[in-house]
């Protein structure tokens, strides 16, 4: 049987007492650098792992994890990395872990600052936020960095330093992977479109790296950005004039042969086309929605690139654990996979979202 090493043990190899093993173990500071790389390095020749539910029990903390993400009952896609969520906190329910859920308006960046300025007054042990308005977003996680608070952020990333982690896609190489995609389709004369159906677009720091990305990819394959144009649209949630505008466009530009939806709205510009007229396009979009994956059996979507929502809250979840309980570092930037997926493997990818699990 493999012998239990003890603080003693630490203590006595590293030349220190018990109470500076123990300030180094949890992180409570007043111990010189010198010394806690001494102690750490006796841990790690010793094979130390601590009792981490027994610690959490003995010092009786709970941990608040609060939650900024846009509110799931307005978009079907943003309930898939709540779901995470909840999976975490359901793996890590011995470890005192308590969550306090925010929801704001997906649209409006004044709701989120609302909710931000609430979750401040809260004082949270931790946040986890989606950063999907820019500035916002930097407001925030500087506001926690001057309180103390740990951040770990997913599904949009945003330039700064003071984030434990990013949990999430590579925005600007979605945008490059569906550029590639629509260009297995695409004549010598025909034209690809970016289609932002969001009502917050100038701000969505996911948006325009996606962009930044498909522009890029066709400049290089074929020397020139024209092969793409790019259009939004905010009122994706009125039907007729979702149509009108679709409509429109396709009809001012007859070369138009490929849609990038830069968002898990595809289900929306096919809810517009006949049969017959979507199968002149190819379409690239997000996400196994329901929704979307309708139109993706029929073969009126080509292709769905996966961003692995839920496992994005279930990781940040655990991201923050690992920081909080385990006392460990975690990588900063910490991309999932983009998954194309098509007819063909989208049962494969369906069971592995349902069936993931990380062990603690």
């Amino acid at each position: 049987m493999e012998k239990r090493i003890r603080i003693k043990d630490i203590a006595e190899k590293a030349g220190v007492s018990t109470g500076t093993v123990d300030r180094v173990i949890h992180r409570r500071g007043n111990v010189s650098k010198k010394v806690e790389e001494k102690v750490r390095r006796v841990m790690k020749e010793l094979n130390y792992k601590p009792n981490i539910i027994a610690s959490t029990l003995a010092y009786n903390r709970t941990y608040r994890i609060a939650t900024l993400l846009p509110d799931y009952r307005s978009d079907p896609y943003w309930e898939q990395p709540r779901l995470g969520v909840d999976r975490a906190f359901d793996t890590l329910q011995h470890y005192n872990m308590v969550w306090e859920p925010h929801y704001f308006h997906l649209n409006r960046p004044a709701d989120f600052k609302a909710k931000a300025e609430k979750i401040l007054n809260m004082r949270p042990d931790a946040v986890l936020l989606a950063p999907v308005f820019l500035r916002e977003g930097l407001w925030l996680i500087d506001r926690c960095r001057q309180a103390g608070i740990p951040t770990v952020k997913i599904n949009t990333d945003i330039d700064e330093d003071h984030s434990l982690c990013y949990v999430g896609q590579d925005s600007y190489q979605s945008g490059v992977l569906a550029g590639k995609l629509l260009s297995f389709f695409l004549g010598k004369a025909e034209l690809a479109m970016i289609l932002n159906l969001d009502k917050e677009t100038t701000s969505a720091q996911h948006l325009i790296d996606k962009e930044r990305g498909i522009r890029d990819y066709f400049s290089r394959i074929y020397d020139r950005q024209e092969k793409v144009i790019k259009s939004e649209f905010a009122d994706f949630d009125q039907p007729k004039r979702m149509c009108d505008f679709l409509m429109e466009k396709l009809d001012a530009f007859p070369q138009l042969k490929g849609i990038f939806v830069t968002n898990s709205r595809s289900y929306k510009v096919l809810e517009c086309l006949s049969p017959e007229m979507a199968g002149e396009l190819r379409i690239v979009g997000f996400d196994l929605l329901n929704q979307n994956l309708r139109y993706l059996r029929e073969n009126r979507i080509a292709f769905l690139i996966n961003q692995n929502p839920v496992q994005q809250g279930y990781q940040g979840i655990m991201n923050l654990y690992t920081h909080l309980v385990r006392k460990e570092e975690v990588e900063p930037i910490q991309y999932l996979p983009l998954d194309i997926v098509v007819t063909e493997n989208v049962d494969y990818y369906l069971k592995r979202e349902e069936e993931f699990q990380v062990v603690v």
